[in-house]
Parts: C-alpha cells; structure tokens; sequence
C-alpha cells in the first residue's frame, strides 16, 4: 500500500504483533544501525521490532515500536567507524529529529536525512513506524558536507519528485522481501539512486541562486557520467565538448572542492563496484568491467579499487555474490 494513502496515514498500529521487550529491542536498535542509546519511560509494557534487509552497503529497516528516545551521543560517535547517512521516511505516528541544532518534525509521509558521523536525537512520544535507508556517505554520490548541511530538514513527500521517492521505498516498507536475491540488489540501488536525485535537486535549489556556476558544473558531470567508459576521457576533451577552456573547467571543479580527475576516478570505481556485486553480471570478467568503465589497465584498476575500497576486485565480487 503507498505510504502516503489516507488509510496508512490513520491506520492503528498493532501493537499485538510486536514480538519485542525494551531490553531485546534496545539491543537491536545498534546491531541493526550504529550504536545508540535507547531510552524509554514505560520500559515494562514497551513492545517494539525492526524488519530489516542488507544488500551489500544499502540497509533498509523497517522499525515500528512504542515511543521511546534514540541517542546517538558524541562518545558513542568517537568510538564508531560508521559513516553513513540514514534517509527517514514517516510511515506511521510522528517523531522528531535533532541534529546540528536543528529540528524536524516528522509526520507520515516526510522525508529526512541524518549523519551517524554526529550526535542526533530521535524522539517518538507515542507508537510510531518508520522506514530507514541506511548507506555509506559515498553512496549518495554528494557532497558529504552538503548533505550534512541538510539535515534535520523535512521534505514533504506529497508533491513532486519528493511523492514518486515516498511512494518507491513506502512500497518496499510493505515488502522487504522484493530486496532479497539479485533482483533486490538492483531495487536497493534504484532506492538509493533515487534518493540521491531528489537530495542532488534539494541541494540544486538551495545553491544554484548564489552560485551560478554550479549549473554548467551539472552539464559537465553530467556529460562525464555519459563517456566514463571512454578510456580518452581528459579534462581536455570534456572542456571541448562544453566550449570552455580547460582552465575553466578546473576552476569549476576546485569550487567544489573537487579536481576533474579524482571526479572521473570515484564515478568510474562506483560502476565497476556496482557491476561487480551484480550476480546478474557475475559471467563477465573482472577485466571486462574495468574496460567497460574505462580502466585499460587491469592492474591499475586492481590497486585502485583496493585503495577505495578495502579489497581487491575479485574478493568484493566473490563476497557479494555469495551474500
């Protein structure tokens, strides 16, 4: 049932088919997130539970419980790795959401975003549901300090391009076993690529009236993305094809805080990535897909995908496509 249908909006949650205490539901709350205190008032009737999905680096959760508090405190954040951004979608209930002294109150429906990489607070008075897209910062393929910017900060996911990504991962709430298997694998990625789309025009509309510039930067990536897969991808040719010098094109870039190179570097290492945790493509070689993505050297791809990543190529693709 879409999220955002009048009947999930009144619809009673059943508290009768919530299988755990506090104490058990505290303790999943940070194994299936990033460490967090949990918090409640009415600890000996609180009934709570959290369905969940893992697809290589996307998490989707789904959690429905009585009202209690989520901290995630600046020691819990010192001892932690995790990086991730967490995409909220309002299911059921209300809640509300503080970081970076910001607030936002979330109603079924909204949308939100929030860094595990600083202290937040999340508080429920009453029974609520939520659903939870849970991805590395590089995942979003955004400005990390741009989205941190953002945060705390409600979409209403009744209009627009903001309705169609409601609607997407409202559907997935209802079902979260479309993410098993193979094809769950693209729908996750679908997920977080929409998600992406819609923080990417957030962000667009905030910083395009300031900063006119940023609109020709669009093009450009958007034209890279298109030829990543041309070995004689350079600056030089992607000024070209833009009518702009290539000093031009580098001072765009460094606004950014970016350089063209390491721009086509990322994008190119994210596809091969995708390609090889895709058991759809596993028939195709390792050498195949760097080519693909215009890496002409194999060993060259190999160190650079160990240095992003953490492993080599046929590690990753053996791991993944065995989960």
């Amino acid at each position: 049932m879409p999220v955002l249908d009048e009947s999930v909006r009144s619809a009673p949650l059943d508290r009768a088919a919530l299988p755990l205490g506090f104490g058990a539901f505290s303790a999943l709350v940070s194994q299936s997130f990033v460490p967090l205190q949990v918090r409640s008032d009415r600890q000996d009737s609180f009934r709570g539970d959290i369905r969940a999905s893992t697809n290589d680096d996307v998490h989707v959760s789904v959690v429905t419980a009585d009202g209690h508090e989520i901290h995630r405190t600046p020691e819990l954040v010192a001892r932690s790795s995790h990086r991730c951004f967490k995409v909220g979608l309002q299911l059921a209930g209300t809640g509300l959401l503080i970081q970076e002294n910001r607030e936002a109150v979330l109603r079924p429906g909204d949308l939100t975003v929030y860094d595990t990489d600083s202290p937040y607070t999340l508080v429920f008075e009453e029974a609520f549901s939520t659903l939870v897209l849970m991805v590395p910062h590089r995942a979003l393929e955004l400005p990390t300090d741009a989205v941190r910017g953002m945060t705390a900060a409600t979409i209403d996911g009744g209009t627009g391009l903001a309705r169609v990504v409601a609607r997407f991962l409202g559907e997935l709430a209802g079902d979260l076993q479309q993410l098993d298997g193979p094809i769950g694998g693209r729908l996750a990625r679908n997920a977080v690529d929409l998600v992406t789309t819609l923080y990417a025009r957030e962000l667009d509309v905030a910083r395009d009236a300031d900063r006119p510039h940023r609109a020709m930067l669009r093009r450009v990536q958007g034209y890279i993305d298109e030829h990543l897969g041309d070995p004689d991808l350079t600056p030089g040719s992607i000024a070209a094809a833009a009518y702009i010098s290539t000093r031009h094109l580098h001072a765009l870039f460094h606004e950014e805080g970016l350089t063209v190179s390491t721009f086509i570097r990322a994008r190119r290492l994210d596809r091969c990535r995708r390609e090889l945790g895709d058991p759809l493509t596993a028939h195709r070689p390792i050498g195949q897909v760097a080519t693909r993505w215009g890496f002409a050297d194999a060993a060259h791809f190999s160190r650079a995908f160990r240095a992003e990543f953490g492993e080599p190529p046929s590690s990753f693709r053996a791991r993944t496509t065995a989960a």
